[in-house]
């Protein structure tokens, strides 16, 4: 059995057994976009791991494929088949000799409480195992010509077909995600013009290769560009509904496709919550996944567990981490001080679909209270935010239901035109029309 593969074109294994993400980097090979040299340790060989039979000459193995890298630091990164973002182990700037111990921590980091709790609440085996990927180190703050970022080719919060992200200068990828550096709007990129002309026509290359927006991680080391992630963008409500409009509009896919491609949960959030004008504002932060929550404030992760059993609750930190995944999950809503639209608590309340305002400056937590542009606020007391506009209001706003947009309505004529004037409302039709469109 082969556990370790060499990332290159020719690497054809799926996801369960390579990973989520050596899957993408193979494909960025393929396409001939820069990527880091590397080889990626195989699910298989986590699972081995945990059930303590791997054979005898893996670690020698290992320790060969490190040195035909012949470089003096690598990256140790996690890349289960499933994303499971920031719940498992990432090791940078790790010598040849020590790549065993890491791959060793990242193999059990695939059962730390954080990493089950977010399977369980995404439905994920418990038995698959992670991939890791061990590549050559690329630096982000090698000198004035290097940064890392992420990515979107269009935007993941409105589905307009406009580059959008994150840039990091002089920074390692890994500031970006955590959100604990003020970071840079995606554009301000275009100051690098070779990297941000590289980036841009990557961009382009992958959205017509996936036929669907994408989304990027990446690094730039004086001067130069390197890809080191990439999935489609995985748009929700009223952007995945644009996305798919506009995609038929640009003759990339068929209007039955769009019709297929858009769920009929995503139809029913296309009209999202909006604060209504005139409340007490706190602050304004960045809306990272739109809709309201209104609740009560709550400052740890323990704390928002054990108060969400008598109510909705809103986490507030100066960041999150993994280990607040608990948190997460128990609250409606959550609003941290620093990070950007890439940080973990982005990226994770996107995925279980929890309104949520960043990098709201004006914010301090403390133990018992926090204070928002010099008004305290203490545990426990409702708080209402908006995570389309960015705003966090005092007490339990009132709220009222947005407009459905040109893209919405354009779709539900699609629709119209598959199953005429059938009855329920339009998350109904649009399933009515999937179900005739399968059946053609």
């Amino acid at each position: 059995m082969v556990w370790l593969k060499h990332l290159s074109a020719d690497l054809t294994d799926p996801p369960e057994v390579v990973g989520g993400k050596a899957h993408g980097l193979v494909l960025l090979h393929r396409l001939g976009l820069p990527v880091p040299a590397g080889f990626v340790v195989t699910t298989e060989a986590c699972r081995a791991f945990l059930h303590d039979s791997l054979p005898d000459g893996f670690w020698s193995s290992l320790a060969s494929a490190v040195d035909t890298l012949g470089a003096p630091l690598v990256s140790v990164r996690s890349g289960a088949a499933v994303s499971m973002p920031g719940m498992m182990d990432t090791i940078l700037t790790v010598p040849p000799d020590a790549v065993p111990e890491a791959v060793r921590s990242v193999f059990a980091s695939w059962h730390t409480p954080r990493a089950r709790t977010y399977r369980t609440l995404h439905d994920i085996p418990h038995d698959l195992g992670t991939a890791v990927i061990v590549q050559r180190m690329v630096f982000g703050d090698r000198d004035e010509h290097s940064g890392s970022g992420v990515a979107f080719s269009r935007d993941p919060d409105t589905g307009a077909r406009t580059p959008f992200g994150e840039v990091l200068f002089g920074h390692q990828g890994s500031a970006v995600v955590s959100g604990t550096s003020l970071t840079r709007p995606l554009s301000a990129l275009a100051r690098e013009p070779a990297v941000w002309q590289d980036l841009l026509a990557a961009l382009d290359l992958l959205e017509r290769h996936y036929r669907d927006a994408c989304y990027v991680e990446f690094t730039y080391e004086s001067g130069t560009l390197w890809l080191l992630q990439v999935r489609p963008g995985r748009f929700a409500g009223a952007a995945a509904v644009r996305l798919a409009v506009d995609l038929a509009d640009e003759g990339v896919i068929g209007r039955d496709e769009a019709l297929v491609r858009v769920s009929p949960e995503d139809l029913r959030h296309v009209r999202t919550p909006r604060l209504v004008a005139g409340a007490e504002v706190l602050g304004r932060g960045t809306g990272v996944c739109p809709g309201v929550a209104v609740g009560r404030v709550a400052v740890t992760a323990d704390e928002a567990v054990r108060m969400a059993v008598g109510g909705p609750v809103v986490l507030v930190r100066p960041e999150t981490s993994p280990d607040d995944i608990r948190g997460l999950a128990a609250a409606t809503g959550v609003v941290t001080a620093r990070g950007g639209p890439a940080s973990h608590a982005a990226v994770v309340a996107r995925s279980m679909g929890k309104p949520a305002v960043v990098g709201l400056a004006a914010l301090e937590v403390g133990r018992e209270s926090v204070v928002v542009g010099g008004r305290t606020v203490g545990v426990g007391e409702v708080v209402s935010l908006d995570g389309t506009s960015g705003a966090v209001v005092l007490g339990a706003a009132e709220v009222v239901a947005g407009g459905a947009d040109g893209s919405v309505r354009r779709l539900l004529g699609w629709v119209d035109d598959v199953v005429g004037a059938a009855s329920g409302d339009d998350a109904d039709r649009l399933r009515a029309a999937q179900v005739e469109l399968r059946r053609a």
